[in-house]
């Protein structure tokens, strides 16, 4: 398929505005945000999609028109003068590459906490509690309602003034659509009751803005058509209201959203994971786009170009977003243009993304380390002066990245690998099927490897003359961790590893107490596989609350599964010690907080899950022949400038550590380890 006839890089006129694809990020908040503001590092995330040739990059998710609407993950602070000059250094630097800019805008509601901000007291059209965010808000009063309208006006105008391209409202789970929903609308005044007094709040704001902004000025917004929920808004009253806004003649586009998001479960729903359905709501929007008539955008995971693609040739949406995809990928569009869809990395639906967004940290890719570092690490990796004759040792996500980086670098580089088979412990997370899709790490590393003409050798467990075999002038190793047990009192010799578990080793039988305190996937993991292999299972950690390492995208499969499978949880207990007692074992479990208590547990199995030793024989047996004698000037590699030090004049190479085989981390630091060391070499 040719540029030319591509559905996906056709133009698309809305309004005024001319689109240069199909192609958009819908509205999410990275959390890069200092003090509200969009500054350099928010700027130079979107900036990359736009040099990356998407059409529209939706800003925030979303900005926050008033004080007592507090920002709950990063919120960009729309109700501040203080925005304007940032919004529009990032639109004017995107749209030097045609790319168009537009934000979100919110009024959160209850989707929110009292204690942050300004610690005003949070609202909603009735006093109903939303179970993610834990506030009980006031009921919204005629003043509020008043001044909130006054605040989405003023806001609308501030983005005019930025010289951004449009604005969407934010309608799914935030006030606006509370006053849509019966199942947060019990009022009895004229915003309740009727669907035309549940609108009648939205109505007012929409045309209050479009007032302040005139008839030109895009105006969009993102809605639950469908709450898919027994208590609130219906699949007939969503598309009716999507309806009515698409004929109130303050609207220019709907932006289609399905589900409700008041706790973790129903969340995922609407924005899946991996191991649940692709673009589950993509018909659902095409229905209200048949229905309205009418501009219709959506995204929820969307991750490969064929789907969006068939989104938009059968007349579906309009414009399709790649949101998550973009933070995996931000050059899409340029690949696609280039023939080269085949390189594009791939988003494998991990939403390592989210989790840390919710969990309070700002968004990362599992797998692409530069996503919001643009500042520091680029996206396209420049040739050295100086080319170098490179050995990585181990093929994991940090061996392949170094060897991917350092050949994109014009260096000459070889792996080794141990086993026959790259992946390191992504081979043990994927076989949990309900993880399969993260062998694409692996599998678009190797891809860009063979185009990079890097060799990786394979069954060769390393020594010393191995490497030195190849003279090198640069050696990564990369040799990873390996399964190690927690201290115990007594009986480490008893217990079954998770890694065990996840390989097949060890068969899941009886009764299995899990002592986890990693508090990641791997423990998690052993536990799904144990309780879908129909083991009667407890999972024991010593934390307040199981799995801290995870976020809560990632914890509802977890959760759903120890529910239907009557998975026992036991938080704030330590394992003690296992012994023997005929053809059982005997945990011991002891608590953090008490030195008095000790209970036991009668099992056929302990599984035990405590992160990983460094795998390190071979670094220290080349440590002494190196020239920097494994050293690294951190402050240099935190300013981006070569980072090694001579310490040894006679030694033969530079060496350096990476990933899992300097301390039990995780893909997206081993990932980041690689980028940010190779790049500089």
């Amino acid at each position: 398929m040719t540029a030319s006839n591509d559905p996906l890089l056709q133009p698309y006129q809305l309004k005024h505005l001319t689109l240069k694809n199909r192609i958009m990020s819908t509205a999410h908040e990275p959390a890069y945000s200092e003090e509200g503001m969009p500054t350099d590092r928010y700027r130079l995330y979107h900036l990359e999609k736009a040099k990356g040739g998407i059409a529209l990059t939706m800003t925030a998710g979303s900005a926050v028109v008033s004080p007592d609407s507090p920002p709950a993950f990063g919120n960009l602070h729309a109700y501040r003068d203080e925005i304007v000059p940032w919004l529009k250094k990032l639109a004017d630097d995107c749209h030097e590459y045609g790319t168009a800019v537009m934000i979100q805008l919110t009024h959160l509601g209850r989707r929110t906490g009292w204690n942050r901000g300004d610690w005003l007291p949070v609202l909603a059209p009735s006093p109903i509690r939303e179970p993610a965010h834990r506030a009980f808000p006031k009921e919204a009063e005629e003043w509020d309602i008043e001044r909130i309208v006054a605040d989405y006006a003023s806001a609308a105008q501030r983005m005019q003034a930025a010289g951004l391209d449009g604005i969407e409202f934010e309608a799914y789970g935030h006030l606006m659509d509370g006053f849509w929903s019966p199942a947060t609308n019990r009022r009895d005044d004229e915003f309740g009751g009727s669907l035309e007094n549940r609108m009648r709040f939205s109505t007012i704001v929409t045309e209050a803005v479009r007032k302040v902004v005139g008839p030109d000025f895009i105006v969009g917004i993102r809605l639950v058509a469908d709450e898919d929920w027994e208590k609130g808004l219906s699949r007939e009253e969503g598309v009716e209201i999507a309806s009515r806004l698409a004929r109130s003649g303050t609207i220019d586009f709907l932006n289609i959203i399905r589900g409700h998001i008041d706790h973790d479960a129903s969340l995922n729903k609407v924005i899946p994971i991996q191991g649940m359905p692709a673009s589950p709501h993509l018909d659902f929007a095409g229905e209200v786009r048949a229905a309205t008539k009418f501009p219709v955008f959506h995204a929820a995971r969307i991750s490969d170009v064929a789907t969006a693609r068939h989104a938009i040739a059968e007349g579906k949406l309009d414009m399709v977003g790649m949101t998550r995809a973009h933070i995996a990928d931000p050059h899409i569009v340029k690949k696609i243009m280039a023939g080269e869809e085949a390189r594009i990395r791939p988003c494998v639906g991990a939403t390592y993304c989210l989790d840390r967004i919710y969990e309070g940290g700002e968004a990362l890719c599992i797998h692409n380390a530069a996503t919001s570092r643009e500042a520091e690490i680029p996206h396209d990796i420049a040739k050295a002066k100086v080319l170098r004759k490179a050995v990585v040792i181990g093929a994991g996500p940090a061996g392949l990245e170094a060897a991917r980086v350092l050949a994109e670098r014009g260096h000459k580089v070889d792996v080794l690998e141990a086993t026959s088979q790259a992946g390191g412990q992504v081979n043990l997370l994927t076989r949990n099927p309900r993880r399969k899709e993260m062998v694409g790490i692996i599998d678009w590393r190797l891809s860009e490897l063979e185009r990079l003409g890097v060799n990786i050798h394979y069954d060769v467990y390393a020594g010393a003359d191995d490497v030195l075999a190849f003279e090198p002038d640069l050696v990564i190793v990369a040799t990873g961790g390996i399964a190690q047990s927690p201290e115990l009192d007594a009986g480490e010799e008893l217990v079954t590893s998770s890694w065990d578990i996840l390989a097949g080793a060890i068969k899941p039988e009886g009764s299995v107490l899990l002592f986890d305190d990693n508090g990641g996937h791997q423990g998690m993991s052993a536990a799904e596989v144990i309780a879908n292999a129909g083991a009667e299972l407890e999972l024991v950690s010593p934390e307040r609350f199981f799995a801290p390492e995870m976020g809560g995208m990632n914890h509802v499969p977890y959760a759903k599964t120890f529910a239907e499978r009557n998975v026992r949880v036991t938080i704030n207990t330590r394992l003690k010690s296992v012994r023997r007692d005929g053809n059982s074992l005997v945990a011991t479990l002891g608590s953090d907080f008490s030195e008095t208590t000790a209970t036991e547990r009668r099992v056929s199995q302990v599984v035990v899950e405590h992160g990983t030793m460094a795998n390190a024989d071979l670094y220290l047996e080349l440590k002494p022949m190196s020239r920097n004698l494994g050293a690294v000037n951190y402050d240099a590699l935190i300013r981006r400038q070569p980072p090694l030090p001579v310490r040894n004049d006679e030694g033969r190479f530079d060496l350096i550590r990476i990933g899992d085989a300097v301390s039990s981390r995780n893909i997206h630091a081993a990932i980041h380890d690689a980028l940010r060391y190779c790049s500089l070499l």
